[in-house]
């Protein structure tokens, strides 16, 4: 991996190039020095491939790049995720992040030289970023573990994962196995987080050679001595209470009502406007803080949580399929005050989606997962647009935990897709649609390996001692150290997604996450079977059956006909679909059985062969003086000689047979020609 600056996009506060084999990412970082009136940090992230650097011209009418598709949205996620921590959580400066792809070798993939690419910019310029991050991908390949492998070689792998961090600790992990055991998850990480600190270790290198004096930034403000005493004095038994109701909206409320109660007191005779909301902002600031406080030495101290759960104690779960009439599959699927409606459709050949993502090995996919999170399920009422980039995340997420179990194309030749929207969140809606989507397939009657169920997992971390939680509420992620989505099978995970908050999680403490999270696992798919146990022996009766049949290569021309004619009429006469390929292979969707049979009788009619022994009655084409033409089936003709036309002596063939006549033939030989001889003769003195 090389890396350079100093050549491209100088004016930006730091641009960074970054090489391995023959791809190159340009990185640029720039920031602001306009302190903005949020919340939070202002970071934009965009990843950008770019065709040319593949060697290609963008389709469509335009031929240009459009908006960022889903594996530009992704990668532009696995940038942001763990550079945002490494800023102070209380710079405001708007900050703007751009990798474009300028040469894409499949040998690299450009995410994870992306990733490092963002922290080497960020730590040349100004920008108050202490350390730097850098990723890797770690595949296992036969048993052994890779770092940043090719394309052809993640597509053998049967667990791969990209890891980020600092020299200090990992802090995002994305990916997916193949019912790979918590251990091996643990071995990929350990290699990881030992080639990430090299990465890191030349980043600093680069700052020492040509990095610019860090942009000072004001020490965050400290909140006031006296309103925090105060309010502890005054609120401390109404946060208690508060903290203790266990329903989502019941203890937002509550603790609303608490906070304000307190500040109307803290206010109470203050005339000075501009004091009166100097010391509101200040109470409100410190009453979040009281509140994470309080909930985090809650669970570390006495194992209890905001709803009263042990800290490994799972939600009650429920489980409904069939719950809409004429999707293929549906499920509704319900975790606490987390509930997703899954709908799983079946397709086939011309309902793939064409993927036209840089360096990707697949021209379709054939299993789709989509994830909407409208605004009444947090009991907001806002705009709805467009799939927001932590749509598309999670999305991706699930889809990757059902690809491990998916029957193969060879055994079950659909297209698959599953819409998950989310009626109800609460912590992991996530994992609520792994769930949903598991079971809706396999009420659609698709043959899943295994079914698969997800949790999403957090940790706190106070006064130097460690607590697991299963199954995380809202509150719980936002309050947290760390917060990890594990799905899995009862066999192993297939798919892993951490991101963490703290600089550091002992390899003990991470096991130990991850067999608790095994454990939540296995309760949730027991508690899942409850409402379907297997998948359906029969696909859905409103779902497309696919019938395969084989037919000889030579014979493809007559099915597809001139200008794809003959294909046409007989999708059209019999209200099918027709797939053919290359090898004689026929694939016939319909959703009625009959009308299935009825295409495969026409292709069988157009594509059959002669069989020496064999009776067929035909259809008499011409008569001439050696004998007659005879038509045993469509396009097919062979010869009756006047020798084998009757018993006796036929002085004239039209003594016999005429053009039209219906006749028994029995085939008696076929040459190396194909030229077929037929015999009226021995067909009539055969035993029917």
């Amino acid at each position: 991996m090389v890396f350079e600056t100093g050549w491209l996009a100088k004016q930006a506060s730091g641009a960074v190039i970054v090489k391995q084999d023959e791809s190159a990412v340009l990185v640029t970082a720039v920031g602001s020095y306009d302190a903005r009136d949020f919340d939070f940090l202002p970071l934009t992230v965009d990843y950008m491939d770019r065709t040319a650097a593949s060697g290609k011209i963008p389709g469509g009418f335009l031929k240009r790049e459009g908006r960022s598709n889903e594996r530009e949205t992704l990668i532009s996620r696995l940038i942001d995720r763990p550079l945002r921590p490494q800023f102070p959580k209380h710079f405001r400066q708007e900050t703007q992040v751009i990798a474009t792809v300028l040469s894409f070798d499949p040998r690299s993939d450009t995410d994870v030289l992306s990733i490092a690419g963002a922290a080497a910019a960020a730590h040349v310029s100004d920008l108050p970023i202490d350390a730097p991050v850098a990723g890797v991908r770690i595949c296992r390949v036969e048993g052994a573990f890779l770092v940043n492998p090719s394309r052809t070689e993640m597509d053998k792998a049967d667990l791969t994962l990209v890891v980020a961090g600092t020299a200090e600790a990992i802090c995002m992990v994305e990916g997916g196995a193949k019912e790979a055991d918590e251990t091996s998850m643990i071995d990929a990480m350990d290699l990881a987080h030992s080639e990430i600190k090299k990465i890191c270790a030349a980043i600093e290198e680069l700052r020492g050679l040509c990095g610019v004096p860090k942009r000072h930034v004001a020490p965050a403000p400290k909140p006031d001595a006296a309103i925090a005493e105060r309010m502890a004095e005054l609120g401390a038994a109404s946060l208690k209470a508060a903290m203790a109701v266990p329903g989502k909206h019941e203890r937002r409320d509550g603790l609303k009502a608490a906070r304000d109660a307190i500040i109307a007191q803290l206010v109470a005779g203050i005339s000075d406007e501009a004091e009166a909301a100097r010391i509101t902002g200040a109470a409100k600031t410190i009453w979040e803080k009281m509140s994470r406080t309080a909930m985090r030495q809650q669970v570390v101290q006495t194992g209890v949580r905001l709803d009263g759960r042990a800290t490994d104690e799972v939600r009650f779960v429920l489980a409904q399929v069939g719950v809409a009439a004429r999707t293929h599959g549906s499920a509704v699927f319900t975790r606490g005050e987390t509930q997703t409606f899954c709908s799983a459709t079946i397709g086939i050949e011309e309902d793939a989606q064409r993927i036209d993502f840089a360096g990707s090995t697949e021209q379709f996919r054939r299993w789709m997962l989509q994830y909407n999170f409208p605004p009444f399920c947090t009991g907001e009422a806002r705009m709805m647009r467009g799939p927001k980039r932590r749509e598309i995340g999670h999305g991706a997420l699930a889809h990757r935990a059902l690809e491990a179990v998916l029957p193969s194309q060879a055994d079950f030749p659909y297209v698959l897709r599953v819409v998950s929207d989310v009626l109800e969140s609460n912590g992991s809606s996530s994992m609520a649609t792994v769930c949903g989507a598991s079971l809706s397939l396999m009420d659609a009657g698709v043959p899943l390996k295994r079914a698969v169920a997800g949790i999403a997992m957090g940790l706190v971390r106070e006064d130097g001692q460690y607590a697991v939680l299963s199954d995380i509420l809202g509150d719980e992620d936002h309050l947290g150290d760390m917060d990890f989505k594990v799905t899995g099978t009862s066999k192993g995970i297939t798919a892993f997604q951490m991101d963490t908050k703290i600089t550091g999680v002992p390899r003990e403490v991470m096991l130990r996450a991850l067999n608790q999270a095994k454990e939540g696992r296995l309760y949730i798919l027991d508690e899942m079977a409850k409402g379907l146990a297997a998948p359906r022996a029969e696909l859905s009766a409103y779902a497309p059956r696919i019938t395969v049949m084989q037919i000889s290569p030579d014979k493809i021309r007559d099915i597809i006909g001139p200008g794809g004619k003959t294909i046409r009429s007989i999708q059209d006469r019999t209200e099918t679909r027709l797939k053919v390929d290359d090898s004689g292979r026929v694939e016939i969707a319909s959703t009625d059985q009959g009308k299935a049979k009825q295409a495969m009788d026409l292709i069988r009619e157009l594509t059959q062969e002669a069989e020496i022994g064999k009776l067929y009655l035909g259809v008499v084409k011409r008569a001439v003086d050696f004998g007659a033409f005879v038509e045993i089936f469509p396009g097919t003709e062979g010869l009756v000689h006047i020798s084998h036309l009757a018993e006796g002596r036929v002085e004239r063939v039209t003594d016999v047979v005429r053009e039209g006549d219906e006749v028994l033939v029995r085939v008696i030989d076929i040459d190396r020609a194909g030229k077929i001889r037929l015999s009226r003769k021995e067909a009539l003195t055969s035993d029917l």
